[in-house]
């Protein structure tokens, strides 16, 4: 591609342009368009830059140029910056910089790069002019949207069943040379395209999903959920288990068992936790892959539940007699002496449940169960002697700093003054008294 051979833009050409980008531009701000032609009967996409000069003044010029044929592109006065995206210089066309000079990339000269630079998105505003040409009559380049038309032409060169896509519907899969292959020499493929024309528009489906569904007749559906299912395994933190269980080659034995058994990823995690949660050795054929899933999955997951169910039956009663020594021992910091009130403690996980749900606060949540059993602070409830059994204020007390944490009635609202009085001036100095003797003793 000769530079020598570079035509201004035409008259009607930058009059589309400008018309176009008066109802599609911005007020400010660099936008880029291009236009077909040809240079030395080579089709090339030549792309101009646009900008606002003042208030009714916009520039345009020609910025990059890349044919059909050609492995180099031509560019001039712009600049690709990999934080602020592209530049154009305009000091030619009049616009001032410092020191009235104009930046480096700006100096009118055309320059042969890579064929991959230089080449922003621009709308074609004269996408039809290819079809003038004998060798694109049939490209169909004006119902394919693309995001660059001369990669879409050069294609289309090597492989003419490209237009065959298009009008199908799949322009889609276009950029892949492994479908446009198996188009040319496969015409049961084609067949097979056309049976599944709606469902691939209306989907995309993976290249390879594409391929092994012609070639298994398995449903497009189910494959691309097995191929997400490899892909959320690499990345998916939660399916770690699964990752580290399955390694190498035996990652696609996992992934044919899995749809050999009509079953899935997340399924197979639940059956592996209940598998190790019962201690069974998944380094056995038998374990890793059952020859019934759907049975053995529902079998461990049973034994699975039962087995939680007993721990936690046997966990909540290690609990509830913990928590009933621990009350025993602090039971002399109860008091009922000479006030309207009286200070009990808790005993059991229960209290806390009831005590939270009647004044609507969260005792009996946030494991304040966990902190009384492993003596980090204790639960006492302040009552009226007139109401011995109503819930009334809650208080948390700390066995490390002899102070109370909390202090709370319902709603999570602070005591009135007198029973704030009664907690810290009356209840805590003699709980404080016989906690030190009870420390003293033990």
């Amino acid at each position: 591609m000769n530079p020598n051979y570079i035509r201004p833009i035409p008259k009607k050409i930058e009059k589309r342009i400008l018309s176009y980008d008066a109802k599609h531009g911005c007020n400010s701000g660099l936008r880029f368009y291009a236009y077909l032609t040809t240079i030395q009967k080579e089709l090339v996409k030549i792309t101009v830059a646009v900008r606002n000069k003042g208030k009714h003044t916009r520039l345009i010029k020609q910025v990059a140029i890349h044919g059909v044929y050609s492995d180099k592109c031509l560019a001039k006065d712009i600049e690709y910056n990999y934080m602020g995206g592209y530049r154009v210089g305009w000091f030619a066309e009049g616009v001032k910089y410092p020191y009235n000079m104009p930046p480096f990339y700006n100096d009118g000269k055309w320059y042969a790069v890579d064929y991959k630079y230089f080449n922003p998105w621009a709308p074609v505003i004269n996408q039809k002019f290819a079809l003038s040409l004998p060798q694109f009559r049939y490209s169909a380049v004006d119902i394919q949207d693309q995001p660059c038309i001369v990669t879409y032409l050069r294609t289309y060169l090597k492989y003419p069943q490209t237009e065959y896509l298009v009008k199908a519907g799949l322009g889609k899969y276009v950029g892949s040379v492994m479908i446009l292959k198996k188009i040319g020499c496969d015409k049961s493929f084609r067949k097979w395209l056309m049976a599944h024309r709606e469902e691939l528009i209306h989907h995309y489906y993976y290249v390879d999903v594409v391929l092994r569904a012609y070639k298994t007749g398995k449903p497009l559906e189910t494959l691309q959920a097995y191929r997400e299912a490899k892909i959320n395994l690499r990345n998916d933190n939660t399916l770690a288990p699964i990752r580290e269980l399955f390694t190498g080659m035996e990652r696609e034995k996992f992934f044919d068992y899995i749809s050999k058994q009509d079953t899935n990823v997340n399924a197979y995690l639940d059956y592996l936790k209940a598998c190790r949660y019962l201690g069974l050795d998944m380094t056995l054929p038998k374990n890793r892959f059952p020859h019934d899933f759907k049975y053995w999955h529902d079998m461990r997951i049973d034994q699975y539940a039962t087995a939680r169910a007993e721990a936690d039956r046997k966990a909540k009663q290690e609990l509830y007699e913990k928590f009933a020594r621990i009350a025993e021992k602090y039971l002399p910091l109860e008091y009922d002496k000479r006030s309207a009130f009286i200070c009990i403690i808790a005993r059991s996980p229960a209290d806390l449940i009831r005590e939270g749900e009647a004044l609507d606060h969260c005792v009996g949540r946030m494991n304040y169960d966990q902190r009384f059993v492993r003596e980090e602070s204790l639960i006492f409830f302040i009552r009226t002697k007139q109401h011995p059994d109503t819930p009334f204020v809650t208080v948390e007390y700390s066995l490390q700093n002899h102070k109370v944490l909390q202090c709370y009635g319902e709603h999570d609202h602070k005591p009135s003054e007198d029973v704030l009085h009664y907690v810290n001036k009356v209840w805590l100095p003699y709980a404080n008294k016989h906690l030190k003797q009870i420390q003293t003793a033990a």
